[in-house]
């Protein structure tokens, strides 16, 4: 019991620092789990743990989605039907498609076409492969807001988005080597 009533004050006394975390922008082009950039987006809190393992997450509240690449697909974590082929086009391009859902024509692939339209923000965050060489998670990068460009396809739709800010050469140059496959 002693336990329990430690763990209660402890999460009093932080909570007002973990409120403020929605006011902080995550760097551009920095590392982060997948859990703190849904804290700094406002997505997490103490009070409400929001589960996120597909690779978009709307804030609809917000008018905001987090997009979430693995480049290195492998068939060991990733089933035949979410091997999406995302990939670095130049720094200021990616090619990315969307879940097997996402038609241009209705639903979420019309918002993705018509995203400023409706005021939607859009942010890219990229990681090379689920795990390191050492077996632990790797964090995503944060290629920043990005705006639709163009499409080809349907279900899944393979979108061109501009990045507002471009990425360094060195990592469009590893994205776009994993291209290759």
């Amino acid at each position: 019991m002693l336990y329990y009533q430690l763990v209660k004050e402890l999460t009093e006394q932080e909570q007002p620092i973990m409120q403020a975390l929605p006011d902080i922008s995550p760097r551009l082009h920095a590392r982060y789990a997948r859990e703190q950039i849904l804290v700094a987006f406002g997505a997490t809190t103490f009070e409400r743990q929001t589960p996120a393992r597909e690779g978009v997450f709307v804030l609809k509240d917000q008018n905001i989605e987090l997009m979430f690449v693995t480049l290195d697909k492998n068939e060991k974590q990733f089933s035949p039907t979410t091997m999406y082929h995302d990939y670095a086009i130049n720094e200021h391009r990616f090619h990315w498609q969307s879940q097997n859902s996402a038609r241009p024509d209705k639903g979420r692939g019309l918002e993705y076409i018509q995203h400023r339209k409706v005021g939607k923000r859009l942010f890219l965050f990229v990681r090379e492969q689920t795990k390191d060489e050492y077996g632990r998670t790797m964090s995503f990068v944060n290629y920043g807001e990005v705006e639709y460009v163009s499409h080809t396809g349907s279900q899944p739709m393979s979108i061109t988005w501009k990045l507002k800010a471009p990425m360094p050469s060195f990592m469009w140059h590893q994205a776009a080597k994993l291209a290759i496959g």
